[in-house]
């Protein structure tokens, strides 16, 4: 990869997530507004057709400015390498784009077994590069993904042809296993974090009843809420984002938003790259090393 330019370059340190913009319990026309707030930013945008209606959404602020389209990261995949141009088409349809910036590659069933031997869908992957439909590719880990991720990083397969990876990494998540974690550090590879405030301010997921998705982000909450109060930053988002800035591979982070006063605080603490404190980062992964081995990898597939 590091004879050909990355895909990744010129990437806006915070990308904004467009998973809420699918939620029809919210007005479409609000919906709308805050994604012409964030078409304005100049930001990237990162979206998938899993997000209910947000590729409707888009496709509507698009066309309504068209001269503001930003670049796009969308999840792409499935199960076997068959279903990926259909996908593809699914995704850009109805935001009425010809191609997309960056594929987010989410590898099940046959496709995972095919990258992590280095089979065919790496010449899929090319054609759909010199096609002009994708100019780029991010690898998505969680838990129980990273091992034909880390199986296909480890032999080579991935060089020339992606361009960085993908996965919740915020201070109560860090979705690589510790293996793929490690391998990525190592071998300097370009990251992409997702879930930038973890699901809300960590004294939220601590102390409000049913806040937390999970228990185990409660607890986690319960571990990070005095290394945030020892650091001395005041905001949780500007915490999490000087966090996911605070390793040098970390390219941007996603973090998604209906409301545009949460899209201002984003967009206000994008540009700080102050890192955190070392001993503040390193508390935070002695505690990422152990809840990786004592549950993340031990889960079934989207339970956490």
């Amino acid at each position: 990869m590091s004879n050909i330019k990355s895909a990744l370059n010129g990437i806006t340190p915070y990308v904004y997530g467009t998973t809420r913009l699918g939620d029809v319990k919210i007005p479409r026309q609000e919906r709308i507004k805050v994604a012409h707030a964030a078409m304005n930013s100049g930001v990237w945008f990162h979206t998938s057709r899993m997000y209910d209606e947000a590729l409707e959404v888009l496709g509507e602020a698009f066309a309504e400015e068209p001269d503001k389209v930003p670049k796009l990261i969308i999840k792409i995949g499935w199960d076997n390498i068959n279903q990926i141009r259909g996908v593809i088409k699914e995704n850009l349809d109805p935001l009425g784009l010809s191609g997309m910036q960056i594929g987010q590659l989410c590898l099940g069933g046959e496709l995972a077994d095919d990258f992590a031997k280095g089979g065919d869908c790496y010449k899929v992957f090319r054609d759909l590069k010199d096609e002009g439909l994708v100019q780029g590719y991010v690898v998505e880990a969680f838990p129980w993904t990273s091992e034909p991720v880390l199986k296909a990083l480890r032999s080579g397969y991935t060089e020339n042809i992606i361009d960085g990876f993908t996965f919740y990494l915020n201070p109560l998540q860090r979705f690589a296993s510790n293996a793929l974690w490690d391998e990525i550090v190592k071998s300097k590879k370009p990251i992409v974090a997702l879930r930038t405030i973890s699901g809300g301010p960590v004294h939220n997921l601590r102390d409000v009843p049913g806040f937390a998705w999970k228990d185990y982000l409660q607890k986690r909450a319960v571990e990070i809420a005095p290394i945030f109060e020892k650091s001395g930053v005041k905001n949780w988002t500007e915490f999490c984002i000087r966090f996911a800035h605070s390793y040098p591979l970390v390219k941007a982070t996603v973090g998604s938003t209906s409301k545009i006063e949460n899209l201002g605080e984003f967009l206000k603490f994008q540009n700080n790259f102050n890192p955190l404190p070392d001993n503040i980062v390193k508390e935070i992964e002695t505690l990422q090393y152990k809840w990786s081995d004592e549950l993340d990898i031990h889960a079934e597939p989207w339970t956490m």
